[in-house]
């Protein structure tokens, strides 16, 4: 089966994120289908852009994986830049729709670029050839700008956002989401229901074997200082940005001075040098900061925890779910987790894996820290190794991508 996949912003290990399309196209060709990623040579979240050299575009093949890069506008912040950005992309794909249909001739057109748009050149890409067309849903737009952003509903955008997603819905033959509890909204939008299919986030398992690289440098100096004085250990290891609620763990910190408990940050982001100054001012000398860390060490990185945490601001868009990939980390590292949020679904919960907590909320945080740190070791292991257990059965690659290709129907025929 040939899988033609639109993402924007697709990534690699080469590159960096975002994952999810080479993990899920990955797994594909080792099933034996041809999977062909379109993307834009320009994306805010990878940390190295391919290096087209003043050409249009760069074809390129990474581990079986047939990647086209198209050149667009170099942007910066969620201003004009970025929209000019991404009609850019969108024009270039219908610009290379029709010889896409006939050279690669796809079964299924998958459109997947976080925004809608995409799907427009994807639908006549698939009319063209024939193929199944899949709408995959990682945000819900034009949800996200108007309730994270603050955008009004008639801003122009936005107007061009909602007119593609009721677009997705009524014309895709199937919708996949990584969010759990979008039914209702999408059935709203226009949506069959029995389009609707749900694909969360995931992890790699070969990433997580025994043999990774060990944790070396500034990182391994403190933690083993700290385990050498008997600190327990709450870790943090990911962006350090305004949607992260890092804010409302130094609030924890702050009630917890003079608790053995110390609070480690791993990672860089935006909001890390504020964070790093509040520090500083305040006097929490039980909080730590390191610099990120290869993504290869992040297993060893976590065993150093004793506890894990990941936070949220309080937003009405959790109310239809959430699927973060650092949470599959740290379940995968078998570690207890801390997990702050108000959503639609409690993966923490779900799993029995640590304590869920409301958002905003440094007391309830540093009591859930406390609780956790008073249970005996084997408790906490037996915690960890919960949530070890519902990742590799139910978010892990290789699982992932035969529930996606399943959800194509008879235009996935095992190969």
């Amino acid at each position: 089966m040939n899988i033609l996949l639109i993402n924007h912003y697709a990534g690699s290990p080469r590159h960096g994120m975002e994952y999810r399309v080479y993990y899920l196209a990955r797994e594909w060709v080792r099933l034996g289908h041809k999977v062909q990623v379109l993307a834009s040579a320009q994306s805010h979240v990878r940390a190295r852009q391919p290096q087209l050299q003043g050409r249009a575009r760069l074809d390129e093949v990474l581990d079986g994986i047939a990647y086209t890069w198209f050149e667009t506008p170099a942007y910066q912040g969620n201003g004009v830049g970025r929209v000019r950005n991404m009609a850019a992309f969108v024009w270039r794909l219908f610009r290379e729709g029709r010889r896409l249909a006939r050279t690669f001739r796809p079964d299924v057109v998958i459109a997947s670029s976080t925004y809608p748009m995409d799907i427009w050149p994807a639908r006549r890409i698939a009319r063209m050839a024939g193929a199944t067309l899949l709408f995959e849903v990682h945000d819900l737009w034009p949800l996200s700008p108007m309730e994270l952003g603050a955008m009004s509903k008639w801003h122009p955008f936005i107007l061009l956002v909602a007119a593609a997603e009721r677009y997705a819905y009524r014309h895709a033959d199937v919708v996949v989401s990584m969010l759990p509890k979008v039914r209702d909204y999408m059935e709203s939008c226009g949506m069959a229901p029995h389009k609707l299919h749900l694909v969360p986030n995931g992890i790699d398992p070969e990433e997580w074997q025994e043999d990774g690289p060990p944790l070396d440098g500034a990182a391994l100096a403190l933690l083993s200082a700290l385990k050498a004085d008997g600190r327990f250990i709450v870790g943090y290891a990911g962006t350090h940005g305004v949607a992260n609620a890092l804010d409302v763990l130094l609030d924890a910190a702050a009630l917890m001075r003079e608790d053995s408990c110390a609070f480690v940050l791993v990672g860089g982001g935006p909001d890390k040098a504020l964070l790093q100054e509040r520090a500083r001012a305040e006097g929490l000398r039980n909080v730590y900061f390191v610099d990120p860390v290869d993504k290869r060490q992040i297993p060893a990185l976590l065993a150093w925890f004793d506890l894990a945490y990941i936070g949220w601001h309080r937003q009405p868009l959790y109310r239809f779910g959430i699927s973060p990939n650092k949470l599959m980390d740290y379940m995968m590292a078998a570690r207890p987790v801390l997990h702050s949020v108000e959503a639609g679904n409690d993966p923490v919960g779900e799993a029995g894996c640590g304590l869920t907590v409301a958002p905003e909320d440094p007391r309830a945080v540093a009591q859930a820290v406390a609780a956790l740190r008073d249970l005996s070791g084997a408790e906490r292991a037996a915690m960890g190794q919960r949530g070890r257990r519902f990742v590799l059965e139910r978010h892990t690659y290789p699982v992932l991508a035969r529930r996606f290709l399943a959800a194509c129907g008879p235009a996935a025929p095992a190969p």
